[in-house]
């Protein structure tokens, strides 16, 4: 087999496949999912509680923030999934229930350069945590007394760019005057 076609240029040997570029340049990233629980999960409704009355149209608001951390062992981080879940009726804002859960993930990386580390860790492992999420989401709601509540798929990419800029915008604002240092 001729080089060009390991390097995904057309060429000698027919059948074979080119391999990628890429997998050939880096090694390969290993990552696992050591563990998985929720470490905190609250579910409270305010129509029972509080009895509301009248025709109910529901309002819902979803906020996510991700944390992450090194852990001891080697090549091991925790990443923490926050969602709080708010609906509200549409017509006199009167708020019908609130969910809050925070769910974990311990997660062995290895290979992925230490400058993509950090957003590695804040899209790619609440990505494979997803799931898990919107399952118990849906039942907590369903058991709660409302239909369940599907959670639309998260971009987790546009999320990630929209704290970076942020930080780069609230990083840039500083009073006149000030030196860069």
């Amino acid at each position: 087999m001729s080089d060009e076609t390991t390097n995904g240029a057309p060429g000698g040997a027919s059948g074979a496949q080119p391999a990628q570029p890429q997998q050939a340049a880096q090694p390969g990233v290993r990552l696992n999912i050591l563990a998985q629980f929720t470490r905190d999960l609250s579910f409270e409704n305010i129509v029972a509680q509080k009895g509301i009355g009248g025709e109910v149209s529901p309002e819902i608001q979803v906020q996510v923030s991700l944390d992450a951390r090194k852990r001891q062992a080697e090549h091991q981080y925790e990443v923490i999934c926050k969602y709080r879940v708010t609906s509200q009726n549409s017509s006199d804002k009167a708020k019908l229930f609130l969910c809050e859960l925070d769910y974990a993930g311990v997660f062995h990386i290895e290979g992925v350069p230490e400058e993509q580390m950090h957003p590695f860790l804040m899209i790619e492992c609440p990505r494979m945590l997803f799931p898990f999420v919107r399952r118990i989401l849906s039942d907590v709601t369903r058991d709660g007394g409302f239909p369940p509540f599907n959670l639309d798929p998260i971009d987790f990419v546009a999320l990630y760019r929209q704290e970076a800029a942020r930080r780069a915008q609230s990083e840039g604002e500083r009073p006149q005057g000030q030196p860069l240092s």
